[in-house]
């Protein structure tokens, strides 16, 4: 690839000043290099070369891959903030990716868990087996804080405080936050801890602080969380497809229909921006008109 010295830095001030997940270096680095071979292609040697003219052609490859709107955005993104971080180094002396305006791709409405699903899910599993005990513990979890797959896959034993009933995970970016659990959750996790988990460590060879384990005793991927989900709905004959984000959107639809504020469930979700969570109020708006239908002493007429 051409450019190397400039991808290299990019790459670095991602890792290092931005803190990034290593998934969304992996993004950029991708949008990167397909921007990087299309120049080539196109007889252009380096970034520097780059105008409005050369981004209109390649948009227009884009869209002839049939790629969604929001895959194009995202990789218009990529290069806009390679390019910002371009100018910032004096690599360059103007951003051209500024001069591209693509409309906002529209935010699907988060799907989310009704009680009633919930409760199927809850009950299928046999904690009278080590599996069944980690697969509730798993469950409760996730639905009981909100977090991420990828902060469940790395929770460890220490991260746990079963006296104040919070958990110390690390988000994207590398932030730290804390969460909070309740009863359920605090009575499945201490049994799986104090039981199952032991149980499983007990096949494995390795020592692992890791919460969630596998069969064999080794830490859970995350892909393994996303299979034991679909093993519980398989196991309740719920027609539903269950995913750990989708027990992160119920997680934050119920506390705002039950009455939190957005500020105190956008601080629990780990949202750096208060428009990431505000998604969740298009689910509750139903919710709220009922309450106002029948609360409000004119919203209906007497009969």
């Amino acid at each position: 690839m051409n450019n190397r010295m400039e991808f290299n830095l990019f790459v670095e001030y991602l890792q290092i000043e931005k803190n990034a997940s290593k998934y969304t270096v992996e993004f950029y680095s991708s949008d990167l290099i397909e921007f990087s071979q299309f120049l080539e292609q196109e007889g252009i040697v380096h970034f520097t070369e780059v105008d409005y003219r050369v981004i209109r052609i390649y948009l227009t490859k884009l869209f002839d891959k049939k790629l969604s709107r929001t895959t194009v955005l995202r990789k218009i993104s990529s290069l806009r903030s390679f390019y910002r971080f371009m100018e910032r180094e004096g690599l360059v002396e103007d951003n051209p990716f500024i001069q591209i305006i693509l409309p906002k791709a529209p935010k699907p409405i988060p799907t989310f868990l009704y009680e009633e699903e919930l409760e199927k899910l809850f009950a299928a599993s046999d904690i009278t087996t080590t599996l069944g005990q980690r697969n509730q513990a798993l469950l409760e979890t996730l639905y009981a804080t909100g977090i991420r797959v990828s902060e469940c896959q790395t929770l460890e034993l220490n991260d746990i405080d079963f006296n104040v009933g919070t958990m110390f995970v690390q988000g994207k970016g590398k932030k730290e936050r804390y969460v909070l659990f309740g009863e359920h959750a605090h009575h499945a996790l201490h049994m799986y801890i104090h039981d199952g988990r032991k149980k499983l460590l007990a096949k494995s060879k390795n020592v692992s602080s890791n919460v969630f384990l596998n069969a064999q005793g080794n830490p859970l991927t995350t892909r393994g969380i996303r299979s034991i989900l679909q093993t519980l709905v398989e196991q309740t004959a719920l027609t539903i497809h269950v995913h750990p984000h989708k027990l992160r959107h119920t997680f934050a639809t119920h506390l705002l229909n039950e009455g939190a504020d957005l500020r105190t469930v956008q601080e629990l979700l780990g949202h750096e921006n208060l428009s990431s969570t505000q998604i969740y109020t298009h689910v509750t708006k139903d919710h709220l008109r009922n309450v106002y239908m029948d609360s409000h002493p004119r919203a209906r007429k007497k009969r």
